[in-house]
């Protein structure tokens, strides 16, 4: 990671279909948005909200009891253009976006096109799954959690809200990058490396 280089790690949480969502036309809506903004390897800003959906106000019974949300939580929520805004101020136009999985972004890019709203991030995103899944060489990706326990470490706080899994995205990232790192330096030569032991053995031989 370049030390003056700008990172925002995004965490959405979605809506999520109930029974005769397909023949009402569902598609998921962010309801609660998270971003930690790093620069120079320390976080210089964090952001937490619930968002009002647009389309599908009304929570589901699955999504309630899967994110452990209410629906009073997410209707005292920031407007969808509000959030957008907020996400466009945070990315500057030139920090990469990083995020766990490559939902998020298509979440929010069909939320874009739905709202009529352009989409906030022309800039570089990466999905750190697909680093971490090359990186390892692991068949499947790996969610993010159990991702971060692979590396003996808790996640932040509670998994399934948004702020607490950007941070937690942020820190596999740290730990990811010093794992390369350390893969790039030479490992140390050993005297066994700098004396040519045969000949010292043929020269007291």
């Amino acid at each position: 990671m370049d030390e003056k280089e700008r990172i925002l790690f995004i965490d959405f949480e979605f809506t999520m279909p109930g029974p005769g969502s397909r023949r009402r036309g569902f598609y998921q809506e962010i309801i609660e948005a998270g971003a930690v903004l790093v620069e120079s390897s320390r976080v210089i800003e964090q952001f937490s909200s619930y968002v009002r959906p647009l389309r599908f106000p009304i929570l589901t019974e699955r999504c309630r009891s899967f994110l452990n949300i209410t629906q009073e939580q997410v209707n005292s929520g920031i407007p969808f253009q509000a959030l957008v805004n907020k996400l466009e101020s945070m990315g500057d136009g030139s920090c990469q976006i990083v995020t766990w999985g490559n939902m998020d972004m298509k979440v929010l890019q069909q939320n874009c096109k739905a709202a009529n709203v352009p989409f906030p991030f022309p800039c570089r995103q990466i999905d750190l799954s697909m680093e971490y899944k090359r990186f390892f060489g692991d068949q499947n990706q790996t969610g993010l959690w159990k991702a971060v326990q692979e590396y003996g470490r808790d996640g932040t706080g509670k998994h399934h809200r948004a702020l607490d899994d950007a941070m937690t995205t942020y820190h596999i990232f740290r730990l990811v990058e010093k794992d390369k790192q350390y893969l790039k330096r030479p490992e140390p030569t050993t005297i066994g490396d700098r004396v040519d032991f045969s000949k010292l053995l043929n020269k007291f031989a």
